[in-house]
């Protein structure tokens, strides 16, 4: 009998750090996944992996599933690489149990390169708003994308990894292209004590010589395929969409200009099945906390300082480009916002129930002042200044979510607090029938600590096998 063909897809609900990795790592075990796909965004992922014999990855651009021996990684077409960062990404995943993990790692030729470059410029652009940062996580994603739109002939694609020649006149050029665009950019950024290493990348001429050398490293030959490897591999069994960032942070639907430069919904992941003809099952899950997270600039409704006491996080800081991780009561209009913009999905998971506390803060709406909030806001008709929901504006268009943005942040939430009891052990079972009646979608998976032993399942799917 042939195995099931099966692809679960799973996307963020909200800015990102809901718990991708630990539910891709999750679904891989429980339904014998042998191929993790890489969809959207690229090496600024940080998908956090505890194993249940307390090994811990941040995973950036492998799949969260590595972990599982034999499970393999493809980087689609949609995906940024860093050929560098995976390197040294490689390196890490050996020291902890993992040394095979480049080996079972495809890329997708068209996948677009993140060049020193890029990463550099990325960084400076963002020195030079000073206090007006949009927020970014330093590794050059939306560089790339932007110098790729700007000038295609010229983008750095995977498939140019295996052509020293080609890599070196390219990644020149686009050494030279952006010190030359960014000219204004780079005198803003120069007085910041971050900049010089930024600004002697892209003066060194020596580096892109240096830099197609090392990139050699990930032997491109053997680890780049064509657009038409994935789909024999969709026939083989069970296959997981691991998506990266989430729905608030995505390029047409967040907040602008506080977003990423890629398209954080399940959009990507279902061109690529239809593109492979799969006629296989589809699952969609949305994955969400239990309280609001925002690591980084932009706006935050129910941002809460006054919480993080109450839910440590071990895994995310103030340290690097991003800034400070912010925490605050679960936000049921941004939920709500968030499964309009992705077109609904199939079921939830919802991570980090062993936060809950007796007394639990939430959000179903807000307090926004009259005035004109060009329409972005749905206000009650009794009462205008409650505003119950986000409203969805036409796709692609940057002006309505740059609007969007500006009234969202007149909005002050309505907090509430729901009693979910003095016993820790119905906590959970309580929290969870709220969710469910407040934004009516079933939730199928619950996660109670970082492991997959931690998690539990409501009715997801049978497991196609046991790993």
């Amino acid at each position: 009998m042939s195995p099931s063909r099966t692809v679960h897809i799973v996307v963020d609900l909200g800015f990102g750090d809901a718990g991708k990795g630990t539910m891709t790592d999750w679904l891989v075990r429980r339904h014998g996944a042998g191929l993790v796909v890489r969809f959207n965004g690229g090496a600024q992922a940080g998908h956090n992996v505890v194993t249940d014999d307390g090994r811990h990855h941040t995973f950036s651009q492998f799949g969260a599933g590595t972990f599982v021996p034999g499970v393999r990684t493809h980087l689609a077409r949609p995906t940024i690489l860093h050929p560098l960062a995976m390197l040294v990404e490689a390196r890490y995943l050996a020291e902890r149990g993992a040394p095979d993990a480049l080996a079972r790692t495809t890329v997708s030729e068209g996948a677009r390169i993140i060049t020193p470059f890029h990463q550099a410029s990325g960084r400076l652009r963002e020195l030079a708003r000073g206090s007006g940062r949009h927020g970014t996580c330093g590794v050059g994603v939306g560089e790339t994308v932007r110098d790729a739109l700007a000038h295609p002939d010229d983008a750095v694609h995977a498939g140019d990894l295996a052509r020293p020649a080609v890599l070196v006149r390219k990644a020149a050029a686009a050494q030279e292209r952006l010190r030359s665009e960014l000219s204004e950019e780079l005198r803003a950024a120069r007085p910041h004590p971050q900049a010089a290493p930024e600004l002697a990348m892209l003066e060194d001429p020596d580096v892109p010589s240096r830099w197609a050398d090392a990139v050699q490293a990930l032997r491109p030959r053997e680890r780049i395929v064509g657009d038409d490897w994935l789909a024999p591999r969709l026939s083989e069994g069970t296959t997981v969409f691991e998506g990266a960032q989430g729905v608030l942070l995505d390029e047409w639907r967040g907040f602008h200009p506080h977003t990423t430069w890629s398209t954080c919904t399940f959009d990507l992941a279902l061109e690529l099945l239809r593109d492979a003809a799969f006629d296989g099952a589809v699952h969609r899950l949305g994955v969400v906390r239990a309280y609001a997270t925002r690591h980084g600039e932009g706006p935050f409704p129910t941002e809460e300082p006054a919480l993080a006491p109450a839910v440590p996080e071990p895994h995310n800081d103030a340290a690097g480009w991003q800034g400070d991780f912010r925490v605050g009561g679960f936000d049921a209009v941004l939920a709500r916002y968030a499964l309009a913009a992705c077109g609904g999905v199939d079921a939830l998971a919802l991570t980090h129930l062993d936060r809950l506390a007796a007394r639990w803060p939430v959000c179903t709406s807000y307090r926004a002042p009259p005035g004109n909030d060009g329409g972005t806001l749905v206000r009650d008709a009794a009462d205008t200044s409650r505003v119950t929901a986000l409203r969805l504006g036409p796709h692609r268009d940057l002006a309505y979510q740059e609007r969007l943005t500006h009234a969202l942040a007149t909005c002050q939430p309505v907090r509430e607090e729901l009693d979910l009891g003095e016993q820790p052990a119905g906590r959970p079972e309580r929290f969870i029938s709220w969710v469910e009646s407040t934004l009516c979608v079933r939730v199928a998976v619950t996660s109670h600590g970082p492991a997959a032993r931690d998690k539990r399942e409501r009715g997801l799917t049978p497991p196609t096998a046991t790993r």
